[in-house]
């Protein structure tokens, strides 16, 4: 059964969470920490997100992301997409992450 439509509305706090497929590290060292937050601070000025809270652990991470405009959906697809995009790009690999 999928997961029920997230309600998203203006001035909302979301608490998102990713882990990479089948549990495999996603962040293996300083560069790719760097990388995703780098994608954060992109997120924040490009979609208005405000980032309240993180923590990034080596298989998965979590966000307390403030949404004013009601763009959940778009600021995740943006989040992993580029983040997939640049770990493959360090790892020399193609192919999905989360």
């Amino acid at each position: 059964m999928p997961r029920p439509t997230r309600i998203e509305y203006e001035g909302a706090f979301h608490h998102v969470m990713n882990r990479g497929r089948n549990q495999q590290t996603i962040f293996h060292d300083e560069r790719y920490f760097m990388a995703f937050l780098n994608t954060l601070e992109e997120v924040s000025e490009q979609f208005d997100a405000m980032i309240h809270a993180y923590c990034l652990m080596s298989n998965h991470y979590h966000l307390l992301i403030e949404t004013p405009k009601a763009n959940l959906s778009r600021i995740m697809q943006h989040i992993n997409g580029i983040y997939t995009q640049r770990h493959n790009r360090l790892k020399k690999r193609d192919g999905p992450l989360f």
